[in-house]
């Protein structure tokens, strides 16, 4: 592992640890309560862990506000989560690729600028997020770590 990659861990485990919410809930949830919860809601709790994980990878180097936010923007957009959910494709396991299905299958608010096919693997991809996030952390983090994170042209400087 290069100093690099091994730096880009290190953030992604912080930032998992960050987000461990269960020390703020009274109980925390069994697997039972997440297989109940609705694609929706796994997609609803994972566009939050998501835009967090990139928020926290653009943080170095430092650059003005305005630039965080296009980089973020950049990479929360459908478009850029259907690519990013394509690149994992590979490495998912059966079940992630039947909490995928439901996420797509659930996909119905779509907007007019995206295509509803993006729409749908984004939403699938939020929704793998949100369900790892509840269930298996190490998990989440290992395909976190595979996502590569690009800088908009627009938003250096």
């Amino acid at each position: 592992m290069t100093p690099n990659e091994s730096g880009v861990s290190d953030i992604l485990e912080s930032s998992l640890a960050d987000l461990r919410l269960d020390r703020h809930r009274p109980e925390t949830l069994s697997f039972a309560q997440v297989q109940r919860l609705s694609p929706a809601a796994l997609a609803y709790i994972g566009d939050a862990v998501y835009e967090l994980h990139v928020r926290r990878c653009y943080l170095f180097p430092p650059v003005r506000l305005e630039n965080y936010h296009q980089q973020v923007v950049a990479q929360v957009r459908a478009e850029s989560q259907a690519n990013h959910l394509r690149s994992l494709e590979p490495y998912l396991t059966s079940e992630e690729h039947a909490i995928l299905k439901r996420g797509r299958n659930a996909a119905s608010n779509r907007h007019k600028r995206v295509d509803p096919q993006i729409y749908q693997q984004a939403t699938s991809l939020e929704t793998l997020i949100g369900y790892l996030y509840l269930t298996d952390s190490p998990r989440l983090l290992e395909l976190l770590s595979l996502l590569e994170l690009v800088a908009s042209p627009k938003a250096n400087g």
